[in-house]
């Protein structure tokens, strides 16, 4: 199959780690969250909950300290940082939802999928001390960490320390489709 039948979107999202000083507008951060919202669920749970910050609020500075120091350098720079949680119980009857985290990450996808549409790229972070931001954020034990997202418009990768920007301005590869089947 080739990617150019694909929806722009896809092709056109990268997780960056140089970002423009811009900031990203209410509307437009409105907008990547709303497709979020409308992600895929288990009994139509939708356990994803997130924290938004923007750059300049002392809750970033918190959320990105919670960074580990490789994801830091680059990620304080973004306009705006979340972190994306999971509730890990059904609201209906607080059993275990096994599914809790495969829908969080649905939702991510979305929003990562409008952010590009949006002219806006999201880099998800793994590198993070998630006891570090449940407990400085003061989340009930039933909300789990799961990523926390860089949020910004493309900056300049010359910007970046020079490691970081050999992998900025790699091309983007990914397994061919029959590597990925069982």
């Amino acid at each position: 199959m080739k990617t150019e039948t694909l929806i722009p979107a896809i092709l056109e999202r990268k997780s960056i780690r140089a970002f423009a000083d811009t900031p990203i507008p209410e509307e437009r951060l409105q907008r990547i969250l709303e497709a979020a919202r409308w992600a895929p669920s288990s009994m139509n749970e939708q356990p994803w909950r997130y924290v938004i910050a923007n750059k300049g609020e002392p809750l970033f500075d918190l959320i990105a300290s919670g960074l580990m120091e490789a994801n830091r350098v680059w990620a304080a720079k973004a306009p705006v940082l979340i972190v994306s949680l999971a509730a890990l119980h059904f609201s209906r009857n607080n059993q275990p939802n096994r599914h809790a985290l495969y829908d969080t990450g649905a939702a991510n996808a979305l929003l990562s999928l409008q952010a590009a549409e949006e002219g806006i790229q999201v880099h998800q972070m793994g590198g993070i001390d998630a006891a570090k931001i449940k407990s400085d954020l003061g989340l009930a034990e039933t909300l789990e960490v799961v990523v926390v997202m860089a949020l910004g418009y493309p900056g300049d990768a010359t910007a970046l320390p020079s490691v970081l920007q050999e992998r900025e301005n790699a091309p983007r590869t990914r397994k061919m489709l029959q590597d990925l089947l069982v």
